[in-house]
């Protein structure tokens, strides 16, 4: 079939320039070239589809039946071709991301609505959830992962880091001692995200660093899940600051070990590492950048 379409091209170009040599001047191929591919058309179809002479080209019925299909077939590659050079000044097209549930609730939003008014020829399709895609398998153009990434074959740029804080609801202080530092936390019911937060690293006023592990009767899958439990009481869970803004003011939530740092959740942009450089997925990641503190790309 590939062959078929070239030779049809080529055909078409000979048509219009009326000469074996002017179609090779135009493709950048040599007068030989031409009559191979054209005989070896001729043939397959079994038609001749020019009168030859020594000086010009004429076609004859069945090449001017064939032509108009050939020609159809050029113009419609080369309308998709122009389209796709337009859209490097005018991008278009469709986008497909996917982020966590919770990034709903963050200012990915706002980026989200301002690349969108920024590129109105582009259409974008977005999936918040925190079952992780295989963006391979399923076409997804680019991710926004929260954590700590695995080794893989994809390509990935640290685009912010989130603050989290430890979180817990006033009735589960009710009994007990307010904590000071981590070690005060032992025997505390814990909600944790996945393995995510199975540990919980934390840095003091004087740079002292201390690890809590976490030994939870309650896993969830989901962030919003995970900071409901905490407000219900069933345990103490680390969570990200934009979320828990409003409760804290409201005292729905409490800050525990305020002095403590939790050490925050990077957040970074993941595609596959075969995306051009001029893809609409290249030019959001560099929109999230211009939003960010820039980080370095890597290969992971």
């Amino acid at each position: 079939m590939i062959d078929r379409l070239r030779q049809l091209a080529i055909f078409a170009k000979a048509a219009e320039a009326g000469s074996f040599r002017g179609a090779a001047q135009v493709l950048d191929l040599s007068p030989s070239v031409v009559s191979h591919h054209i005989s070896k058309l001729e043939s397959d179809l079994g038609v001749a589809l020019f009168y030859r002479s020594t000086r010009k080209l004429s076609l004859t019925s069945d090449g001017e039946t064939v032509l108009k299909s050939a020609q159809e077939m050029v113009a419609a590659a080369e309308r998709g071709l122009d389209q796709i050079s337009a859209g490097s000044l005018q991008p278009s097209g469709r986008l497909r991301l996917t982020a966590p549930a919770v990034m709903a609730h963050s200012a990915l939003i706002d980026r989200i609505a301002a690349f969108s008014a920024d590129h109105p020829r582009v259409d974008l399709e977005v999936s918040f959830t925190d079952v992780r895609r295989d963006i391979i398998a399923e076409g997804i153009d680019l991710a926004i992962r929260m954590g700590w990434l695995k080794d893989s074959s994809l390509k990935a740029k640290k685009v912010a880091s989130e603050e989290r804080i430890l979180l817990a609801a006033p009735s589960l202080l009710k009994g007990r001692a307010v904590p000071k530092t981590p070690d005060d936390l032992a025997g505390w019911p814990v909600v944790n995200l996945g393995d995510i937060h199975r540990q919980f690293e934390f840095t003091g006023p004087e740079g002292e660093h201390k690890t809590l592990t976490a030994a939870s009767r309650l896993m969830v899958d989901d962030a919003m899940a995970l900071y409901r439990l905490v407000k219900a009481g069933a345990g103490l869970g680390t969570l990200p600051v934009f979320l828990a803004a409003d409760d804290l003011a409201a005292g729905r939530v409490v800050h525990l070990l305020p002095d403590w740092r939790v050490s925050p959740l990077g957040i970074y942009a993941v595609w596959p590492s075969n995306t051009v450089r001029d893809s609409l997925t290249s030019r959001f990641v560099k929109y999230l950048d211009r939003m960010t503190p820039s980080a370095a790309a890597r290969d992971l």
